[in-house]
């Protein structure tokens, strides 16, 4: 016990020098991993506009304007709602956009059937959450420096719930194989989801699921590897954006931290 008492403080110290020197920029380099995916996928209406609009109209046989009223406002939202992110403008219309993107898409990909994706979008909608209650962080208060505390109330449960969605993420990679590599991978991820959706040891957690996450993303998604014309291109680069996102979603958590709903926040008022 007293041993591995030794070795997370070790790693909470790792954690805290990493944030320390990281503080000023971490939340920009959250920010643009968070949106990656939707501009990816903006871009891509942009340049495959053609194969888009005829997908559209083939799979839900509405005619070419809807098609093409649904790819451009794909393109629209997406791009636009990603520079209003990055340029700290509007960001709860950008937000609102961006989500209302993940519904359309849910629906016209019919992919709400599909488990890992629906799972992929819940915890793209935990980012996004994450983003609102940064931004809820900084509304203004009635007495210089010190926010109300509705705000802080509104902030914490934000990231509670922001938090516990990007989670399922991580149940999509998990194989149930019965070997003892899968066993202690679903073991050790299981412990840190856990730790993240309680809010306990919260930072720590979400770096370890952040290098855990971006180890994987680039071993099993690499798409910059496979021939431009192999089918499988394009779903290891939606994937590899999405996961991105993910990524993003989990460094504004190590950012601004777990919140007032968390085993963190009550453990230091003991």
């Amino acid at each position: 016990m007293a041993a591995y008492q030794q070795v997370v403080s070790r790693a909470d110290d790792v954690a805290d020098t990493v944030l320390r020197r990281s503080k000023h920029y971490l939340p920009h380099v959250a920010r643009l991993f968070l949106i990656a995916t939707f501009l990816e996928d903006g871009l891509r209406m942009w340049f495959q506009w053609d194969e888009q609009r005829e997908y559209f109209d083939s799979t839900w046989s509405c005619g070419s304007v809807l098609a093409t009223l649904f790819v451009l406002a794909n393109m629209f939202c997406q791009i636009v709602g990603c520079f209003m992110v990055l340029l700290r403008k509007q960001v709860r219309v950008a937000v609102g956009m961006l989500f209302t993107i993940i519904v359309m898409q849910s629906i016209a990909y019919t992919v709400l059937w599909d488990a890992k994706f629906f799972l992929r979008n819940i915890a793209l909608c935990g980012g996004l959450l994450l983003l609102l209650a940064e931004i809820s962080g900084e509304v203004k208060t009635m007495f210089a420096g010190v926010p109300t505390g509705d705000a802080n109330k509104k902030q914490s449960y934000m990231q509670l719930v922001g938090r516990v969605l990007v989670v399922f993420m991580f149940m999509t990679l998990f194989s149930f194989e019965f070997s003892p590599l899968r066993l202690v991978e679903l073991a050790v991820g299981t412990v840190l989801m856990l730790a993240m959706a309680i809010g306990f040891k919260t930072k720590l957690a979400a770096l370890v699921l952040v290098a855990w996450l971006a180890t994987l993303n680039l071993l099993l998604n690499c798409f910059w590897m496979v021939p431009s014309q192999h089918y499988m291109r394009e779903f290891m680069k939606y994937d590899f954006f999405q996961t991105l996102s993910v990524i993003g979603g989990l460094l504004l958590v190590v950012a601004l931290g777990p919140g007032g709903v968390s085993l963190d926040a009550h453990r230091k008022k003991w």
